[in-house]
């Protein structure tokens, strides 16, 4: 009697539970929900007295400890009633399905917070295709625009720096991928740690729940091309050739929800064996490009629904890549997650001549009501030629393609700077610091394209030769300090 009353009181005293509408007129059939509770520890302090791997390593056994506590009454009474779910730590969250009389329960339930709808649409179908771009050029002209090949001279290639990539899948086959796929030694493949699979039905051409990387889309295959790819011919794609990669596909064929996302990013904070067993944070990467968003129709009615996830990965130590997404060229069309968070490194669309692209989502953020000032930076991202499935190659246009040479730069920075493997706020800095502006006389939030940073191009292209010469002279200064 006396635990009825306590959560009786319990429930009282917390507000209401925030529900998508499209719950509430379920009917007898089952839909895809996020539960997110309500107990979300806040990690972001954590970097001020844990540093480097340190750093990763305390917030993720912060949050798994939360989510075991905060979790096991739901968990215990999901199991009793015969519902199968999935549990998150990385926000502290639960997917399931669930009809009009299981949406009713937990909308009492004292530790939820949120019912999200978890349906997947369409996110990448925007990207276009340029075929007569297809023709390889030896170093990609988006790697010249900004100042790659410059970086590789000096000896920083992007070696002992891991990327990631959550995306449509990856043809880790490829021969411009699989020298830097970190499941590969040259001889043996073993993608436990390095792959991990969030779609688990469908799946297009290569099937659920895959135990090696397949790209069911193309997008993937062409994004991690840009970061990293190079055959050792003619096809220098990638920005950081000397990285290494391993991959998730929150996708399938395209469509995406808020828990295939989560699902990539918690895979990400803690790598597991392909059975999703044993996470292992001391095999998590620096970097992570996401180009991808996630609208109203995937669930995301709540624009903050991702923004603890978000979050938590980069208090983690983690570099979080967001792609702008393709809903310009008017002003305040960043309105997608992962896109309009802070803790997101959003990136805008550019010409090679440092023109805005016409289709490259601008800022400020409104859909939050934070008026929040974005885009970070632009890269090149019209007419980028990179890898395809079937070991072939093609150009396409939009921020899905100005995001990986962000997260290849960044990977450049650091193994310049081993120190900044764990600290993506220097990184971000130092990028935002040497970008150089566009050309562009449009005016967002009041604010002209002659004030540095602004909401249609930010702080400007990035130039991750003028960053790494920043970075050298820091540690010159600091070596005689």
């Amino acid at each position: 009697m006396l635990v009825s009353i306590i959560s009786a009181a319990a429930w009282l005293s917390q507000p209401a539970v925030e529900v998508d509408s499209r719950l509430l007129t379920l009917g007898e059939s089952p839909a895809p929900v996020l539960v997110v509770l309500r107990d979300q520890p806040d990690v972001r302090g954590i970097r001020t007295v844990a540093h480097g791997d340190a750093r990763l390593t305390s917030v993720v056994s912060t949050l798994r400890s939360n989510a075991e506590s905060t979790q096991a009454d739901l968990k215990a009474e999901l199991d009793t009633r015969g519902i199968k779910y999935r549990s998150f730590w990385a926000i502290n969250a639960i997917a399931l399905e669930a009809d009009t009389d299981t949406i009713a329960w937990l909308r009492q339930r004292p530790e939820v917070s949120n019912l999200a709808w978890d349906g997947m649409s369409k996110r990448v179908a925007d990207v276009s295709v340029d075929p007569l771009l297809s023709q390889p050029k030896g170093t990609e002209q988006g790697l010249d625009v900004i100042g790659a090949p410059t970086v590789w001279g000096q000896g920083f290639r992007g070696q002992d720096v891991l990327i990631a990539g959550q995306d449509t899948g990856y043809e880790w086959t490829h021969p411009a991928l699989q020298a830097k796929y970190a499941g590969w030694d040259g001889a043996i493949s073993d993608h436990n740690y390095h792959w991990h699979d969030a779609i688990n039905s469908g799946g297009g051409s290569c099937g659920p729940s895959t135990d090696a990387p397949c790209d069911d889309h193309n997008h993937g295959t062409h994004t991690m091309g840009t970061m990293l790819g190079d055959d050792g011919g003619s096809n220098q794609i990638g920005v950081a050739p000397d990285s290494r990669w391993i991959g998730c596909r929150n996708m399938n064929v395209g469509d995406g929800s808020p828990s295939t996302y989560a699902d990539c990013f918690q895979f990400f904070l803690a790598p597991t064996d392909l059975a999703g067993n044993n996470p292992d944070p001391a095999r998590a990467p620096h970097v992570i490009n996401n180009s991808w968003g996630c609208p109203v129709s995937e669930g995301c009615n709540d624009p903050a629904v991702l923004q603890t996830l978000v979050e938590n990965v980069k208090a983690a130590g983690i570099m979080v890549v967001v792609s702008a997404g393709n809903s310009g060229s008017g002003c305040g069309s960043i309105s997608t997650p992962a896109a309009i968070y802070e803790a997101s490194f959003t990136v805008g669309n550019t010409t090679f001549s440092d023109n805005m692209a016409g289709s490259s989502s601008r800022g400020p953020v409104t859909v939050d009501g934070s008026n929040r000032m974005k885009p970070e930076v632009t890269a090149p991202g019209t007419g980028i030629r990179s890898s395809i499935r079937g070991g072939g190659y093609a150009s396409f246009s939009g921020t899905s393609m100005s995001g990986p040479h962000v997260a290849g730069a960044a990977a450049l920075l650091m193994s310049a700077d081993p120190t900044l493997k764990r600290d993506p706020e220097r990184v971000e800095a130092l990028l935002m610091q040497t970008a150089v502006p566009v050309n562009s006389t449009q005016n967002c939030g009041g604010i002209p394209t002659t004030t540095i940073p602004n909401p249609v191009f930010g702080h400007g292209r990035i130039d991750v030769a003028a960053a790494i010469q920043a970075l050298l002279e820091s540690l010159f200064d600091d070596s005689f300090e």
